[in-house]
């Protein structure tokens, strides 16, 4: 950080990032980030997953994290639950796939059905 400009830009990404994880919204994104899912890589993968939408400027997604829910084998776990459909659980989700998962699932509405563990009536 070299200027108060540096320090501005800086503060608007955390912002946005804030804003991602806290905001009333229909679509969310739950991340397991128990302490095996962290173990597995789930911290990279909800980084990723704040970086694409942020990329994509995608402001009407609440990002959030839950506990282990048992299901180690399968960790990183990433829930996508939109309004009017069947909450899908992805398995194994590391970077690379929730980028993916941001293109085809919440930009698109195309479910990757190859990295599906479960689909559950919400």
């Amino acid at each position: 950080m070299k200027s108060l400009e540096d320090l501005k830009r800086i503060r608007e990404q955390a912002q946005a990032q804030i804003r991602l994880r806290t905001q009333e919204s229909n679509t969310k994104i739950i991340v397991g980030m128990g302490t095996c899912g962290i173990a597995a890589g789930a911290r990279e993968t909800l980084m990723a997953i704040l970086d694409e939408l942020a990329k994509r400027n995608i402001q009407d997604v609440v990002v959030t994290q839950t506990g282990c829910v048992g299901l180690c084998e399968y960790e990183p776990l990433v829930n996508v639950v939109k309004p009017g459909q069947p909450k899908i659980t992805y398995m194994k989700v590391t970077p690379e796939k929730a980028r993916q998962i941001i293109a085809s699932h919440i930009v698109n509405d195309q479910i990757i059905n190859e990295w599906v563990l479960s689909t559950e009536e919400v």
